[in-house]
């Protein structure tokens, strides 16, 4: 196995990352690098190291999942102290027995002082040394190959990116994002790490002019971003991508609505992505899982399983992921047919799978988004959802027809 060592304090790790990884995988034709989050850098020793170790370490093991190419190795963090590079390389020789030296990656940054390491001639016996480039040469100057020792020079290209911007960023309330992996991502979000205050009313949603609740939303433990992504990755695997990306409209809207009328908009988001978890199993699993849930079942949804999918759904959330937060496991187990005295995230998940942005609906509908309260946008989709099965000569349930009569006697 040709082997890359690529060490780093990863705080947080980021694409930039990823690119020079990248990178010096296909010059070098390598098989694996092996990505080391330093316990102690030594050449930050001046600096406090605001990422805990094991956090850095995770970020970084979920930013590379399904990717064979790389490996994280937590030995520096292990060791503990001062991390030196030259019982790093020692220590992955003996255990991952790469064939021939192994190509150890640093940036330009540190090339420079390279001689000054510890042990820096015996690191030269034990590995190639590749240098990439982070940083781009100062304005008018040619770039001169002149480090005094045998290395090989990447000429790649520069993705403009630092853990310490990035830090930045997230202190101050900026744009960083875009610039760290989904994994890394939730747990800087989920953790508040590098002053990151995870409030989503700072975030931006499809339509600025909505008059979005001013109540604070209380974070809710057992909803983290982290579970969010565990409940989408399996809707992506379970679902076609049309299903799939109906499933991610509605928890954008559901999101987007429980902004605007005070309710936790993560418990949303998961309701929406969850709750066709099961609309393309066959009859026998839906019935099997459905019943599941302790509730008897209707003659209608008997004769049409498929009815069932909601139900499953919500089987699946507490059974597959442990959870068992009441109002979205009520959201997912009635979005099809509703229910009287629904909580406000079922109206809300009701309303949105209905009239997401793939559906040919009324635009009149999306404009009560804006202008009505929660009740009077459920039964207007009611309505329209009844008038739509009524159309094709189909059955209502009876819990869609107690939903709507119990709307009729609000006063709107």
């Amino acid at each position: 196995m040709k082997l890359g060592i690529y060490g780093g304090s990863f705080n947080p790790v980021h694409y930039g990352h990823f690119f020079l990884v990248d990178t010096a995988i296909s010059a070098l034709k390598l098989d694996r690098v092996v990505m080391i989050p330093a316990f102690r850098s030594p050449f930050k020793l001046e600096t406090d190291m605001e990422g805990g170790a094991n956090d850095r370490l995770e970020m970084l093991a979920a930013s590379v999942a399904g990717d064979s190419r790389l490996a994280v190795d937590d030995c520096e963090i292990r060791r503990g102290g001062v991390s030196y590079t030259v019982d790093t390389i020692e220590d992955i020789i003996a255990r991952y027995k790469p064939d021939g030296k192994p190509s150890l990656i640093i940036g330009d940054d540190l090339a420079a002082d390279f001689p000054k390491w510890r042990d820096s001639k015996k690191i030269l016996e034990l590995a190639d040394i590749v240098i990439v480039r982070r940083k781009k040469p100062a304005s008018g100057n040619k770039e001169v190959n002149a480090y005094p020792f045998a290395h090989a020079l990447l000429d790649n290209d520069i993705m403009n990116i630092s853990s310490h911007e990035i830090r930045h960023k997230i202190k101050n309330g900026m744009d960083w994002r875009s610039l760290v992996p989904a994994g890394a991502r939730v747990i800087i979000e989920d953790r508040k790490l590098y002053g990151c205050n995870g409030n989503e009313q700072n975030s931006n949603v499809p339509f600025s002019n909505v008059p979005f609740s001013n109540v604070p939303f209380a974070d809710d433990k057992d909803i983290t971003n982290a579970l969010i992504l565990r409940v989408e990755e399996e809707a992506r695997r379970l679902l076609t991508i049309e299903r799939f990306l109906h499933s991610r409209n509605t928890a954008l809207l559901a999101h987007d609505l429980c902004r605007r009328f005070g309710i936790n908009p993560k418990a949303g988001y998961l309701a929406g992505i969850a709750h066709d978890l099961s609309k393309q199993m066959d009859s026998k699993t839906l019935l099997k899982l459905a019943k599941e849930d302790g509730m008897p079942l209707s003659e209608l949804e008997k004769e049409k399983p498929n009815l069932l999918h909601g139900r499953a759904a919500s089987v699946l959330l507490k059974e597959q992921f442990c959870i068992h937060n009441k109002d979205v496991i009520e959201a997912v187990a009635v979005h099809t047919a509703g229910k009287d005295n629904m909580s406000p995230l079922a109206k809300v998940i009701y309303i949105a799978d209905k009239v997401e942005v793939s559906r040919n609906i009324d635009p009149a509908l999306r404009k009560m988004y804006i202008e009505e309260d929660l009740d009077s946008i459920l039964y207007a989709v009611l309505n329209k959802q009844i008038s739509k099965l009524q159309s094709r000569s189909l059955d209502l349930s009876e819990d869609t027809l107690r939903l709507l009569n119990k709307l009729k006697e609000k006063p709107r």
